[in-house]
């Protein structure tokens, strides 16, 4: 009989059902196949007009019904669409899930089409005034709620929970490049504090969008490697030039383990740490001596009761950005010391490009699979090492391995820093 507490007394958090779509496809199978396989799912951007624009390529999800729709929309189906799996596979209720949900979304903004649907509108108008002023005049008027529910933060977790029949007020949050992991974290909490015994988690994000693509290129942090799209995400190598804008979703369905053998689910994996830390350096940029990043790691090891001589591999943040893989090389060789050369450290990012809000959810479930399959996935389009940063980044072909442990990291801009720590047995 497995242990149903942890080593600090605290329930154990199984993972009962997992579900992903990403630029390489919609499910765990066809995800793993490619992911494996060493496909990358960066492509030319057809969504919009990248005329003059430095950056024209991205990971978009071109294939949902709602691709076209706008980011709202999109980012409500990629959730949708994982959490279906997910929940499926646990063998609960999908339309009754009796637990919490908490998601994991970016910024709601108004949609162009929506803005200029708006602005033609504004009938008995002037046609003067501010921007704000005639959307504001067009608004007044209208007699729906669609343009209203769309730009809400908190209603694209809202359908979900009605959907899916969650209990208690839906969160939604977003902690930049580390929300997915924070979705998650939270749901392990909560099952932790005897709240619930299960808990939906999804990090979900469709917004891939023109403006997007121009902010993140004033910052510079986007690859302009345009002419061969699927070599442009190259984590660790010297000639990184920036990360690459991608869509996807990812969805947990985590539960006490208690709760879930009463019931005779099948076990993914356990959810064994997290940690979290803050970064106040700048509003973008990493602290330059990576010391939030490694409290995070050591935060994540220390609630899962490990040794950093305990963990089998790492799914690596590495957005292929120079900064972000020299600060992430700066935090793992702090924690892990010489070991580090010839530990396993991976970037699914080299194929399926920077899901944002999404990443830290998208991650956790190939490092679930990476367990179950011993399977490591490859980093790809690693041709020219950094000699600065000496990792075994299983370099172009996925390797077969047993892994037992996983570390997961996820470092956002804005300070946020969140590990997650995974297991594929109960303590």
């Amino acid at each position: 009989m497995a242990n149903l507490n942890d080593h600090m007394g605290r329930p154990i958090v199984a993972v009962t059902g997992i579900g992903v779509v990403t630029s390489l496809g919609v499910g765990k199978t066809d995800n793993w196949a490619a992911l494996t396989a060493g496909k990358s799912g960066i492509h030319p951007i057809t969504r919009f007009p990248v005329d003059h624009l430095n950056t024209r390529i991205s990971g978009t999800v071109d294939f949902l019904s709602s691709s076209s729709k706008g980011a709202s929309h999109l980012t409500y189906e990629l959730a949708e669409t994982a959490a279906r799996e997910a929940v499926a596979e646990s063998g609960l209720d999908s339309s009754d899930f009796g637990g919490p949900l908490f998601l994991a979304s970016p910024p709601v903004e108004l949609d162009w089409s929506e803005r200029f649907s708006l602005y033609n509108a504004d009938k008995h108008g002037t046609g003067t005034g501010t921007g704000t002023e005639r959307l504001l005049r067009v608004a007044r008027g209208l007699k729906g709620t669609d343009i209203f529910e769309t730009t809400q933060f908190g209603s694209i977790a809202d359908r979900l929970a009605d959907s899916f029949g969650t209990r208690g007020l839906p969160i939604t949050l977003s902690t930049a490049c580390a929300s997915g992991a924070t979705a998650i974290q939270l749901g392990v909490e909560a099952i932790r504090r005897g709240e619930c015994d299960r808990a939906l988690s999804i990090g979900a994000d469709g917004s891939a969008t023109a403006e997007a693509l121009i902010r993140f290129s004033l910052l510079s942090a986007l690859s302009t490697h345009n002419d061969i799209p699927e070599k442009a995400s190259k984590p660790f190598s010297k000639d990184r030039d920036g990360f690459v804008l991608a869509e996807g979703s990812g969805a947990l369905v985590l539960e006490s383990l208690e709760a879930a053998l009463a019931r005779g689910a099948t076990i993914l994996g356990i959810l064994r740490g997290c940690g979290e830390k803050a970064d106040d350096f700048h509003r973008t940029r990493s602290k330059p001596d990576g010391s939030p990043a490694i409290a995070a790691v050591r935060a994540a090891l220390a609630d899962a009761g490990l040794s950093e001589d305990e963990i089998d591999y790492v799914n690596a943040h590495g957005t292929s950005t120079p900064e972000n893989d020299k600060m992430e090389h700066l935090s793992l060789s702090t924690v892990f010391g010489e070991r580090i050369g010839s530990m396993p450290i991976s970037s699914n990012k080299s194929m399926i490009g920077h899901t944002l809000s999404a990443a830290g959810a998208v991650e956790a479930a190939f490092s679930l699979m990476t367990m179950r399959e011993s399977v490591i996935p490859p980093t790809i389009n690693y041709d020219n090492p950094d000699p600065a940063i000496v990792l075994d980044v299983v370099p172009n072909k996925k390797r077969n391995a047993e892994v037992g442990t996983v570390l997961s990291n996820s470092f956002g801009f804005g300070g946020q820093n969140t590990c997650l720590v995974m297991a594929r047995e109960p303590v």
